[in-house]
């Protein structure tokens, strides 16, 4: 009984899992693409992942595994290419959310102590030092990754919410409050694909699947905890986002884009505010890689378990798969090679596909699950329809994103079906 956890713990897994470092890597860019309706584009966002998470409650209760989405996929379409090739993505994905957080630990790190004076290489520097730092101690101790990331949920959210109720009260007069009115939006199209650019800031919630094994009484705990963590997220990221862009003008929320939120605080708090913020970034976005790097991990050990990758991929270095190094390697690749907003296109692009697939898992086994069916169609349809809105809206703007994404769509099948050709032959 020792090793189950309770509903509080099953929510903090999955708002921990979201409110990582993508709130604070995407705010920036989603006010960018969205101006005026940034909250809006944060709504849906939010209604996207929250029809999701009832394909994830109905999978989760009727198939609690510790491999989560990955069973879930395979138990929805057997294992196959179309299957091993799509949790490939889910790993892939892995390393672009990995990305994005180092991304943004680099991008607010010099803020507090610069090393070079010039931010383009001190971005390089942090950015690659987090990374490793991280690996080192997810080899160290899988125990001192559960405590930082127990321990960063608190402080971060008690940061944030504090942030909210300051920058609330801040707003009182500030001129800029009005760059919130309808007028100034952008058009629906380019606030609904403003808002699946930074759909990443969502995807944590699915980490509670891979605890369903876990949790006391799961038919009512799995569907509180899934509702309860994306609809206070929603909440939190919507009131962020009308705080942020009623407390700043446009022009510098733009130039200031990769560390926004810290730049909002300055209104209210002056530098300190500043500095209080940063702070909450660099805790928020190490604790994210920390977990992201295990459960990446982690991932890719699963998928070779179910003979979706070779078999080498069970191999451990110092009680760990070696899919964390690779994991940590791919991720120090990308990290220095993309700009921002490519890494948050990329991995919107992934996690639309993938949830687009396990709503549509769930809608083939509603009749185990005793879903309606009806919910997970919608959300399947809904992620097809977000991806083709987010791909037409940067194919235009972002096309260095847009190919890269294809790119890995592309890689993860092509060696899936390599793999399982070349298995065949040797059988």
């Amino acid at each position: 009984m020792n090793d189950k956890i309770g509903l509080k713990e099953a929510i903090s897994i999955g708002i921990g899992g979201m409110v990582g470092g993508g709130i604070f890597a995407v705010l920036g860019l989603a006010v960018s693409l969205a101006q005026g309706g940034t909250p809006l584009a944060f709504l849906f966002a939010g209604i996207l992942a929250l029809i999701t998470s009832y394909s994830y409650v109905k999978l989760s209760t009727t198939f609690p595994d510790h491999g989560g989405t990955v069973k879930f996929i395979n138990q929805g379409f057997g294992k196959s290419i179309f299957s091993g090739g799509t949790n490939n993505l889910l790993w892939v994905s892995y390393i672009i959310m990995l990305s994005l957080y180092a991304s943004a630990f680099g991008s607010y790190a010099p803020n507090l102590l610069s090393l070079t004076h010039d931010k383009s290489l001190d971005f390089h520097l942090y950015a690659s030092a987090i990374i490793v730092l991280a690996t080192g101690i997810n080899y160290y101790s899988i125990a001192v990754v559960g405590k930082i990331e127990s321990y960063a949920v608190i402080i971060k959210l008690v940061i944030l919410i504090s942030f909210i109720f300051i920058g609330a009260y801040g707003l009182i007069g500030n001129p800029n409050l009005a760059q919130l009115s309808v007028t100034q939006w952008e058009t629906p199209l380019k606030i609904f694909a403003g808002g699946m650019v930074i759909f990443v800031a969502y995807e944590g919630f699915e980490l509670i699947a891979n605890a369903a094994p876990d949790i006391i009484d799961p038919n009512k705990n799995i569907p509180r905890a899934y509702y309860y963590s994306v609809l206070f997220v929603i909440i939190l990221y919507i009131v962020i986002a009308i705080v942020t862009v009623g407390s700043l003008p446009f022009g510098k929320i733009a130039t200031a884009e990769d560390y926004v939120m810290a730049e909002a605080a300055k209104p209210m708090l002056g530098q300190l505010g500043f500095t209080i913020i940063t702070v909450a970034a660099l805790i928020s976005t190490f604790s994210a890689i920390n977990a992201s790097l295990y459960g990446g991990s982690h991932v890719n050990f699963e998928i070779a378990e179910d003979d979706e990758l070779p078999q080498y991929y069970l191999a451990q270095i110092h009680n760990q798969p070696i899919g964390l190094l690779i994991t940590s390697g791919a991720t120090l690749l990308l990290v220095n090679i993309l700009e921002l907003e490519s890494i948050s296109t990329a991995g919107s692009i992934g996690f639309l596909l993938i949830f687009g697939v396990v709503n549509l898992a769930g809608y083939r086994l509603s009749s185990q699950t005793g879903s309606n069916k009806i919910i997970p169609l919608s959300g399947f349809a809904l992620c097809l329809i977000a991806t083709a809105a987010l791909i037409n809206q940067q194919y235009e703007t972002n096309l260095t994103g847009v190919l890269v994404a294809i790119g890995i769509i592309a890689f993860c099948f092509l060696t899936e079906w390599i793999y399982k050709s070349t298995e065949s032959k040797s059988i």
